[in-house]
């Protein structure tokens, strides 16, 4: 599990690749929350970019219900975008979907967060 921030426009993108499950959860949560709660309290839109996850387990879908949490608590703006088949299925399983601002593609999340 890998996570990558990069800014992209007017937002911060946090690129997350491989597997995140309850061995490494806490792990993406200590690399995932903080950069997220700085962009927050900058007030810039953050993107997670999933079309390097692999799977992801309820653990890791616990850490992000917590940034989503963290976000709106601050104010904040957060998307989702790109994600493979599986773990698209994973989130439309969970309702994970119906919880945040989701697209296919980074470039289709990009255009949100530039309205």
């Amino acid at each position: 599990m890998q996570v990558l921030v990069s800014q992209s426009g007017p937002a911060i993108v946090l690129g997350v690749s491989g597997r995140i499950d309850h061995a490494n959860s806490e792990e993406f949560k200590t690399a995932f929350l903080s950069p997220l709660e700085k962009a927050v309290e900058a007030s810039t839109p953050v993107i997670i970019n999933l079309e390097g996850l692999e799977y992801i387990s309820s653990a890791g879908l616990r850490v992000l219900m917590i940034a989503s949490k963290t976000a709106k608590a601050k104010g904040g703006k957060l998307f989702l975008a790109g994600w493979s088949p599986v773990v698209k299925e994973i989130f439309t399983i969970s309702r994970f979907n119906l919880v945040f601002d989701c697209s296919d593609t980074l470039a289709e999340a990009l255009g949100k967060v530039a309205k």
